[in-house]
């Protein structure tokens, strides 16, 4: 939107975006009790500020706005902000209206943020070596372009050497376009296992969520495709 209207017309438009959601709500207030309504509104409002929130401490860490190496727990911690949310909410939102008490709620919407956040590191394994994914984005590597520090390079520079950790945090400084670059990361980061070691993390992170919600809800055909779906979303290659 912005490449054709500017900038100024692609931030109003987005911001419009984060209302239509309620206008739902309020065309069918008389369908929902006023309990409800409010437990939606204060969801609504309270992940469209972690949603920001989220985003604002990714693009501070690939601006390079931070004086320390981000930690694991700081990444995955972003993520629920920045992918978890929205993905959290809607299961929150549905659990509301579907009558489910708080904790239920809450535990929806854990498993939920965590298939979010799973999602998003598979998005960062498939930027790396994804070859179908790449494509119209550039090629591999992008997110070494913008300097990101995603869960790979995060254990990359826990583990390398003194000499490739340097190197990686150079070009990743750089925020290069040269593809011959971005490959020379991308070695470095799976010379270290790096990109296994993320599969593990999202994987783990789809057996301890479903693990929760297995024991809530009822053997269903729509239970055997949300499991179907979490998988899914982990081993994708587009």
């Amino acid at each position: 939107t912005y490449k054709i209207f500017g900038i100024d017309v692609a931030v109003n438009t987005s911001t419009a975006l984060f209302f239509l959601p309620m206008l739902v709500l309020i065309k069918n207030r008389d369908k929902v009790s006023l309990d409800k309504a409010n437990r939606l509104y204060e969801i609504f409002i309270q992940e469209m500020i972690n949603l920001s929130f989220g985003q604002a401490t990714d693009i501070a860490w690939h601006k390079g706005l931070v004086s320390h190496e981000v930690t694991e727990e700081e990444y995955l911690q972003m993520c629920v902000y920045k992918t978890g949310t929205l993905a959290r909410m809607a299961a929150k939102m549905a659990a509301v209206l579907a009558g489910a008490d708080r904790d239920v709620v809450e535990k929806v919407g854990k498993f939920a943020e965590s298939i979010g956040v799973a999602f998003q590191i598979q998005d960062d394994i498939l930027d790396l070596v994804g070859e179908e994914f790449a494509k119209g984005k550039g090629g591999l590597g992008m997110d070494i372009t913008e300097g990101k520090r995603t869960l790979m390079v995060i254990h990359t520079l826990r583990n390398a050497s003194e000499e490739d950790r340097e190197r990686l945090l150079s070009i990743l400084n750089m925020h290069t376009e040269d593809e011959k670059l971005r490959r020379e990361a991308i070695n470095i980061i799976k010379k270290y296992g790096s990109i296994e070691y993320a599969k593990e993390v999202a994987s783990r992170l789809r057996r301890e969520s479903w693990s929760e919600v297995d024991k809530i809800f009822p053997p269903s055909e729509a239970k055997e495709k949300l499991f179907v779906l979490a998988n899914y979303l982990i081993k994708r290659k587009i």
